[in-house]
This record gives structure tokens, C-alpha cells and sequence, in this order.
């Protein structure tokens, strides 16, 4: 209610829980009314997944120590920040053809906008207050439903990202915040790590394509990003304990709104 862009969105979403998307247009009306404040994005930009491949130069760097190529990277996607930077420089070996990975990313399936998305020009942000990207998009207008505590709230795709999906160099799959968070849980044990929710989509997959290994006898090296840890979502873990949490998966109908609210260019 503090800003004029937020009292909009409130006002088309009466109740809502916000996104990314939100969070973006709240804070660059808020930064250029103050005299000598400037916002700088942190999140889906070209510029942001170069600064995040420091963490996959690191990855990079360990496995060459100890002798080990991956055949699998996975990593979570929202925005893709996160993933783009994991995966950056083993994305550089696969474009040159030096070497051949399946590189994954792994979204919310409440917010699933690569999976579900179209690939088009959108704004950035929820109050259409940033420039245009071509991107996969859910649409600006599209807030992931309030059951979802998983992380990784926004509507579009990083545009580097977007198009090394489109070019088929890297693949994507969406997953339920109850085997989030089953995942988790199964980590925090084993490792002594409570993992952020964000993280956890990675987590599942990871476990889930180790099972399929078990199962069918293939070795695989299997590399995820650990993103962060959980010790600020305490309540969503708390709800998945107590058995409140439950899974949304939007409609055709349900992402129809957003589609069609998207700039005709």
C-alpha cells in the first residue's frame, strides 16, 4: 500500500501474496522518487547471470581438481539468475562443442514458465514499468497462486536462457512443492543441511534422476546448485509438516488471462 504501483497490483489481485514480478516495480518506483537513489536489477538480466558465473567457474574449477565431468547439471529456475550462472561455463564447452552435458532446469509447477509459457516480448515486471524482454512469460500479470511457498515467484524467464531452451541446448521440467519440500526434508537428514525451498526443486530432481539410475544400473555424474539455506521459510516447512501444504497447478484457463495480456509486437 506504500506505493502507487503496488495499490494497482492490490487492487487487480485484491489479497495477494506478490511475486518477483511485484517486488520489481514496487522498488523502481520507490528508488527513482528519491533524489540520488538508482535500482539496478538483481535478477533474470544478461548482466546478473554474468555476474552469477562466478558459481559455475567454481563448480567448474572443483571438478577439474578431482578428475570428474558431469553428464547432468541441474539447478532451480525463477528468473533464471541462479541456473544461467551454474550453468554458464559448461553451457560455453557445449556451444563449442567441446564436451556434451543434459543441463536441466527445474521450475515450480504453479509457476511453470518454460514449461508452460509462450515465448514472446513482455515486461519484466508485474506493473509493466521496465523495458520489454523476449522471454518465456506466464504473462506480467500472472501472480503464482498464494498456496505457493516453494520460491522462485516470477512469470518470466531469463532471455539467455529463454533462448538456449528454444535452441534445444538445455531442457525443462516443473515439479509440485509437496515433493519440494518431501525432498528437502530427505536432504536436511542425510546432510545436515537444511536446504532453502528454492534449492529444493533441483534437490528433487537430482533424486529423482539418482532413483532412475539405481533402477536401470546407469552410472551418472550428477551435479546441482545448492542455492541456499531454509532457515527463513520455517513456516512453509513448518505447513509441510503439518500436513497444510498442498500442490496447484494452474489451468489452460487459469494461464489464459496472462497470455492474453501480452504487448502485441
Amino acid at each position: 500500500m506504500t506505493t502507487e504501483a503496488g495499490r494497482k497490483i492490490l487492487a487487480e489481485h485484491p489479497g495477494t501474496t506478490g511475486s518477483l514480478g511485484c517486488a520489481i516495480s514496487e522498488a523502481v518506483e520507490d528508488a527513482v522518487s528519491r533524489e540520488g537513489y538508482r535500482y539496478v536489477l538483481g535478477s533474470v538480466l544478461n548482466q546478473v547471470l554474468l555476474h552469477q558465473s562466478v558459481i559455475g567457474m567454481e563448480t567448474m574449477a572443483a571438478l577439474d581438481k578431482y578428475g570428474i565431468e558431469p553428464d547432468m547439471i541441474i539447478g532451480c529456475a525463477g528468473g533464471g539468475s541462479n541456473l544461467g550462472g551454474l550453468i554458464s561455463p559448461f553451457m560455453g564447452k557445449k556451444l563449442r562443442g567441446e564436451a556434451d552435458y543434459d543441463i536441466v532446469a527445474v521450475e515450480p509447477a504453479s509457476c511453470p514458465s518454460l514449461t508452460r509459457g509462450k515465448y514472446a516480448y513482455d515486461f519484466c515486471d508485474t506493473g509493466k514499468i521496465c523495458p520489454l524482454a523476449k522471454m518465456y512469460t506466464l504473462g506480467s500479470g500472472f501472480i503464482p497462486s498464494p498456496n505457493h511457498a516453494g520460491g522462485l515467484r516470477y512469470h518470466g524467464m531469463s532471455p539467455i536462457l529463454s533462448e538456449l531452451y528454444d535452441q534445444g541446448m538445455m531442457r525443462a521440467i516443473s515439479v509440485e512443492q509437496t515433493a519440494v519440500f518431501e525432498a528437502a526434508e530427505m536432504f536436511a537428514r542425510v546432510e545436515g543441511i537444511l536446504p532453502a525451498p528454492e534449492s529444493s526443486h533441483a534437490i528433487r530432481a537430482a533424486i529423482d534422476e539418482a532413483l532412475r539410475c539405481k533402477e536401470t544400473g546407469e552410472e551418472k555424474t550428477i551435479v546441482f546448485g545448492l542455492t541456499g539455506t531454509g532457515y527463513f521459510d520455517m513456516v512453509a516447512y513448518e505447513k509441510y509438516n503439518d500436513g497444510q501444504m498442498t500442490d496447484y497447478i494452474p489451468t489452460d484457463e487459469d494461464l489464459k488471462p496472462g497470455f492474453d495480456s501480452l504487448p502485441k509486437i
